[in-house]
Order: structure tokens, then C-alpha cells, then sequence
């Protein structure tokens, strides 16, 4: 694939990517333009696979874009909590309220529950039609530029955190509860990249 300049000198940490599904890959790309984010990857095909980009926010957390070739063999997703899938979406960002007028003309998000977090402010959760997917808040000072964290399911957040021990990870954080009786942890694989879980306990 062609990978223009201003991706080639971006020097990020390694990172994971979220893929977000949407009707018109091209159409899109011209609307994150046009609401101030930019274009890591234009538009480009994957020959028998579909089409995709990478983009970012205005506050540069990166995300992508993908229109598969033709409808994908399951078109329901995966029950909540299905141990495996990715099962929260969280974004660390500049602005949580300008990010979410963003992403809310952009994909029709609507916003759910806010929780008072003290003096790390407001946890907007949000929802893709009637379901939470995620949440947005302000990052703390300590995290160097916006960002998308992902959730993976898991059945035993204990296991899976000595699993991320034993196999060359980080507990960054956790596990700790969170409201409606999940836990949570936050990682490093051994590249250095972030992930969390989330699971019971």
C-alpha cells in the first residue's frame, strides 16, 4: 500500500488500531476533513477484502475506516461480553466534549451516562444506537497525546492478567472494579502497546 509522508514521519509508539465500519470509506474521509481531523492512509482497496483508511480526530487520536467487498458472513455482532471481542472503546482525549461533537456528527453517536470522576472530571459513556460502546474523558496530564484504548472481553480478568504477565506483558493498572460488577486491567503486550481487559472476577 501507498503510505503518505505525514504517516511515515509520525514516529508513534506501537499502538493498536480500531476499525469503524461505515457505509462510503471516501465519503467519510472527506467529512473528517472538511470537521478538522486528518488522513494517515487515503482511501485504497485490499483486493478481495474491502476498503479502508486511517484517519484521526482534530485531536489526533488515530482510528480507521473499512467497507468490506461484500457483506460480511455474520452480520450481527458478537453477544456483549463474548470473551475474545473487543467489548469497550475509551478515548483519551484533549477535549472529551469537543471530541464527541466530532464523532457524534460523524458517526450519529449519542451520548449515555456521565459519571463525576473527582478531579479526573467527566466520563461521558457513549452509544451506538441503544447500546454503550464505550466512554471518552479528559486524558490526564501524565499521557502524552489523545488516544483510543480497547477493552477485550475475557472470562477471568485474574487469569488473563498472569497471562499477560507470563507471556512478556505490563499490568499497567488493576485489576480494579468498575461500575456493574466487571473488572478491569491495563496492559503493555511486549512491543509496548496498550491494551486493557475487562472480565469478572
Amino acid at each position: 500500500m501507498d503510505i503518505p509522508e505525514n504517516a511515515k514521519k509520525m514516529n508513534a509508539p506501537p499502538s493498536w488500531t480500531g476499525y469503524i465500519g461505515v457505509d462510503d470509506v471516501d465519503g467519510t474521509v472527506d467529512r473528517i476533513k472538511k470537521l478538522g481531523g486528518l488522513v494517515y492512509v487515503p482511501p485504497q482497496d485490499i483486493p478481495n477484502v474491502g476498503r479502508f483508511a486511517v484517519v484521526t480526530d482534530p485531536q489526533k487520536a488515530a482510528f480507521a475506516l473499512f467497507k468490506p467487498q461484500s457483506a460480511p458472513p455474520q452480520d450481527q455482532p458478537a453477544a456483549p461480553g463474548t470473551p475474545g471481542h473487543v467489548g469497550w472503546n475509551e478515548l483519551y482525549a484533549d477535549d472529551w466534549s469537543k471530541a464527541f461533537a466530532f464523532y457524534g456528527e460523524l458517526f450519529g453517536w449519542k451520548k449515555g451516562d456521565a459519571h463525576d470522576m473527582g478531579p479526573m472530571g467527566t466520563y461521558q459513556i457513549f452509544l451506538a444506537g441503544d447500546q454503550p460502546i464505550g466512554g471518552m474523558f479528559n486524558k490526564p496530564p501524565t499521557v502524552p497525546a489523545p488516544f483510543w484504548l480497547y477493552y477485550f472481553n475475557v472470562s477471568s480478568i485474574d487469569a488473563a492478567a498472569e497471562s499477560v504477565k507470563g507471556n512478556g506483558g505490563q499490568i499497567i493498572n488493576g485489576p480494579m472494579e468498575v461500575p456493574g460488577g466487571s473488572w478491569i486491567v491495563q496492559s503493555k503486550d511486549p512491543q509496548g502497546a496498550m491494551f486493557a481487559l475487562v472480565g469478572r472476577r
